[in-house]
């Protein structure tokens, strides 16, 4: 865990998982130093209660999802309100997936267009979507091939209703027929950001979450 690198915090209280989201500020060799939480649905700050058990969800360096269980314990004076939380030793950090089999089922408008003009620019919607790539629905007239390349452009809704734009450089992996009219076709990420990856991620994690919410209901 580096210096800004984005935490994403489950705190459960009355029977309730609660979401914050922060960055990691400063660090020491027992300590990480994190900016105050906000809460993904206020967008609100909050001062976590100290010696509080809480879920810590971060994306590391090797592109694997990691979790480990900390707690605030201290105020720390900076030039930014800030908390410290304990570094956990490295047998109490879990491995939970690699960012790209975190696959969920998202109906998100995208733009697709062609590098070398084979095809016209077109809008669709996906069918799933990963931090590895995606799935979209493309009507049969336009020349999807396996091996070609497109530029692609999405925004994402997160479960605080804040809109992410996303372009990503991608490769058609798959091409199959979904119904007479339209093709299902798989596009892998070949260039997209860190902090785009990170924000798949995050809405990932916010559909499965939802998901759950509605099973348990």
């Amino acid at each position: 865990m580096e210096i800004g690198t984005m935490l994403n915090l489950e705190l459960k209280e009355s029977g309730k998982i609660y979401t914050y989201y922060c960055k990691i500020i400063e660090k020491n060799d027992k300590y990480l130093i994190i900016d105050y939480p906000i809460d993904e649905k206020t967008k609100k700050t909050r001062m976590l209660p100290k010696r509080k058990l809480f879920k810590v969800n971060f994306v590391g360096k090797d592109q694997v999802v990691y979790q480990f269980t900390s707690e605030i314990v201290a105020k720390v004076k900076l030039n930014v309100p800030a908390l410290a939380i304990k570094i956990p030793s490295p047998e109490k950090v879990e491995r939970i997936q690699r960012r790209e089999y975190v696959r969920v089922e998202a109906a998100v408008d995208i733009a697709i267009h062609s590098i070398n003009h084979q095809f016209e620019p077109f809008v669709t919607v996906t069918s799933d979507i990963s931090a590895g790539g995606l799935a979209v629905l493309v009507p049969k007239h336009i020349p999807l091939e396996i091996g070609t390349i497109v530029d692609a452009w999405f925004a994402l809704q997160m479960s605080d209703n804040q809109f992410h734009y996303i372009y990503a450089g991608a490769e058609v992996i798959l091409n199959r027929e979904a119904n007479n009219r339209i093709n299902l076709v798989s596009l892998k990420f070949l260039s997209i950001t860190k902090l785009n990856r990170q924000l798949i991620v995050r809405f990932c994690f916010d559909k499965q979450r939802e998901a759950k919410k509605k099973e348990l209901m």
